[in-house]
């Protein structure tokens, strides 16, 4: 039996999974679960790449340790962030945090070098203070020494790819959330690069999901165990490979992958590159199959997990299931903008969510059950908002959304997103990440057709 590994990297946490597919069925078996933390050093916001990295190690002797049959490796995680490698292949620094402050008020400066509506024309991504030009540009412009030092350019998994095999490649999904990619020409967007200095060399090679990187290096294998095993570009972009675990059967339909982040959209032939969609704060991003992905980056759960963290700090205890249940006979209908600002980073999400209440002369939440209403309330809002957008700019009608991910349990969140779209709404599976990438994996190395 072929078995498969998905190292799925979240923002806050990573697993190492095993599957295999049986019966036209995936099944996962986790080998090993870690933190994922941001570390704040010197005024930045890192990720601690060595320890993910030593992390999905322990994850893969634990695997080898325990299967035979196993054929290949692939690695998704969120989108954005980058590691730079000197001409040496050494990493230059741990990656930063897409939540530094490095990035604050850059988006006016980029639109002074390249306006908007040529931006978006040419990438066709939702201009977000996060997004690698912009990080990139943020360098440029305090002349960081890194750049300079900087031979390669791979985004997270490519990086996780090229220590794993010593091949760099930038797989298309994750290239496809940088705006620096050119969907017409399906290459690196030579303008946006040119016009915001931003070093050419950096970028590499795009290789479609579904490309085998490589082996693992001798000494990977020697150390894990992995001798023979291939590492797959997967849709390495978490999002992308949740996608490819929907199995819909409807032609109208669209998607939310739930969890930190919410992405809402639909799956498209061509980019919609729209005054309209700009507008509307769409993205075009890559699919496993090599289709658009139209949707929009909502902020999600990120509210919710930082009010429970939070209530837990000052001894409460936030079982989801309880608080649940508690919304449920609240009568609280105050609204939130989960977008909004002040939610990206407050010192407190609790008094944030408050005073945002109180200055728009709403009753605000005081109970973790009535914090969960109010943030799940949002959410079905904001659901709904950017349902009837999408069918505005893609001229298609949206019968049916299926709902993947983490935030695929919280059945109040179902309920009031299906009654706030005025659609149907299907559960998927709350590992579709793990199953997309499984799949993609086996479409390459296994039998099956992806």
């Amino acid at each position: 039996m072929r078995r498969y590994i998905a190292a799925d990297f979240g923002a806050g946490s990573g697993r190492v999974i095993v599957g295999t597919v049986v019966g036209g069925k995936v099944e996962l078996e986790e080998m090993h679960r870690f933190p994922n933390r941001q570390v704040y050093l010197g005024g930045t916001l890192y990720w601690d790449f060595l320890a993910l990295f030593e992390e999905l190690k322990t994850g893969l002797k634990k695997a080898f340790a325990k299967y035979d049959g196993i054929v290949s490796i692939g690695v998704d995680t969120w989108g954005v962030d980058f590691g730079l490698l000197d001409s040496r292949g050494r990493l230059l620094s741990n990656p930063v945090c897409y939540r530094d402050k490095r990035t604050n008020g850059i988006l006016g400066k980029v639109f002074e070098a390249i306006p908007e509506s040529e931006l978006y024309r040419l990438t066709g991504n939702q201009f977000m203070e996060i997004n690698t030009a912009f990080q990139l540009y943020s360098m440029v412009r305090k002349d960081d020494p890194l750049l300079k030092a900087a031979d390669k350019l791979l985004f997270t998994p490519d990086l996780f790819n090229y220590f794993l095999t010593g091949v760099a490649v930038n797989e298309y999904t994750i290239s496809t959330t940088s705006q620096l990619y050119r969907h017409a020409t399906g290459g690196w967007a030579e303008e946006v690069l040119s016009k915001l200095g931003i070093p050419r060399h950096l970028m590499q090679e795009i290789v479609p999901s579904g490309t085998v990187v490589g082996g693992l290096l001798p000494e990977i294998a020697a150390e894990t165990g992995g001798k023979g095993v291939q590492v797959v570009a997967v849709g390495s972009h978490d999002t992308a490979s949740a996608l490819a675990s929907i199995q819909a059967e409807e032609e109208n339909w669209a998607f939310i992958s739930s969890g930190t982040w919410s992405l809402m959209g639909i799956e498209t032939e061509r980019p919609i590159l729209t005054p309209e969609a700009m507008a509307c704060d769409f993205t075009n991003e890559g699919t496993v199959n090599g289709k658009i992905r139209f949707l929009r980056n909502i902020t999600g759960l990120w509210l919710l997990q930082n009010v429970a963290r939070e209530l837990e700090s000052k001894g409460e205890k936030c079982r989801y299931a309880e608080m649940i249940a508690e919304a449920e006979q609240s009568g609280l209908q105050s609204v939130v903008d989960v977008d909004a600002p002040c939610f990206n980073k407050p010192e407190s999400m609790c008094e944030a969510i408050v005073d945002y209440c109180i200055q728009r002369g709403m009753q605000p939440p005081r109970t973790k059950g009535e914090f969960m209403r109010c943030i799940v309330l949002s959410l079905a809002t904001k659901y709904g908002e950017v349902k009837r957008m999408l069918e505005k700019c893609s001229g298609r009608k949206i019968d049916t959304v299926y709902i993947v991910g983490g935030g695929s349990q919280n059945s109040l969140l179902n309920k009031m997103t299906e009654e706030l779209t005025g659609v149907r709404v299907v559960t998927g599976a709350v590992e579709a990440t793990a199953i997309g990438n499984i799949l993609c994996q086996q479409s390459v190395m296994g039998k099956g057709c992806f």
